[in-house]
């Protein structure tokens, strides 16, 4: 599938699609006149899952059921998985987005290149390499996330329902100067040794190496590995591909 026809498709889908639903005003991003809150405490949806693999993949899931349906494709050829996805965020006690996973225990890493086909689309869409106990909205998870913008973070939520914590990967502690201020990272990776998980990144093709700091978590086996996007848009699609998938256990 080539770009521009990749593009088409996603704005058209999200065009029709957005008109036949009503946007909670927690679920509106951020902007100039308005802040985008966490939702009500006992809001959930349950998640949609399509048990068809994909790739490297089992299943692939809707997870938080974004008001927009996703979808995905994989490219045997060039080895891309394309992923489509509304969904309002990937945060607080709550998610919203298109998750490509498999079961797995243990120790386990997942490694991908990232590439947003829409250069100009919102800021703080994520693609994300994520692990998780379950496939409910409020699970238990940890991930790397590769903004839209360049943001990178190392999240986690630490009990089911529990609001989500961040370590900033590429961002000072004052979070005022960018430390990696290079661009988008070509290659980011989340390894799980036994309790502790930790993020690697090659910015421009050079060896993998961590940043940051690792986090503890501790997910019961058998748990969720995968790859997920989400737009930040609650009504709008948007897509990532990521490519080059390795994932070892």
């Amino acid at each position: 599938m080539n770009r521009l026809f990749l593009l088409l498709l996603v704005v058209s889908y999200s065009y029709a699609s957005a008109q036949t639903v009503e946007v909670p005003d927690w679920a509106l991003p951020g902007s100039a006149t308005h802040k985008q809150v966490p939702p009500p405490a006992d809001f959930h949806r349950p998640a949609r899952t399509d048990m068809k693999s994909i790739g490297l993949f089992k299943g692939q899931t809707d997870v938080g059921a974004a008001l927009v349906p996703g979808s995905s494709q994989y490219d045997a050829a060039t080895r891309k998985y394309t992923i489509v996805s509304a969904g309002y965020n990937v945060w607080y006690q709550r998610d919203e987005f298109r998750y490509l996973w498999k079961k797995a225990s243990g120790d386990i890493s997942l490694a991908a290149d990232v590439d947003f086909p829409d250069t100009a689309g919102y800021g703080d869409r994520k693609a994300i390499l994520v692990i998780r106990q379950s496939l409910d909205d409020d699970s238990k998870e940890a991930m790397v996330a590769l903004h839209g913008a360049g943001l990178m973070h190392l999240a986690w939520r630490a009990e089911k329902g529990a609001m989500m914590q961040e370590v900033r990967i590429n961002h000072r502690k004052d979070h005022s100067t960018d430390s990696l201020n290079v661009g988008l990272a070509k290659r980011i990776s989340i390894e799980k040794h036994g309790d502790v998980f930790t993020v690697l990144i090659s910015m421009h093709g050079e060896p993998m190496h961590a940043v940051g700091e690792p986090v503890e978590l501790h997910l019961d086996g058998p748990f969720y590995v995968g790859l997920g996007f989400c737009s930040h848009l609650p009504a709008k699609t948007d897509a990532a591909v990521l490519s080059n998938v390795v994932l070892k256990d």
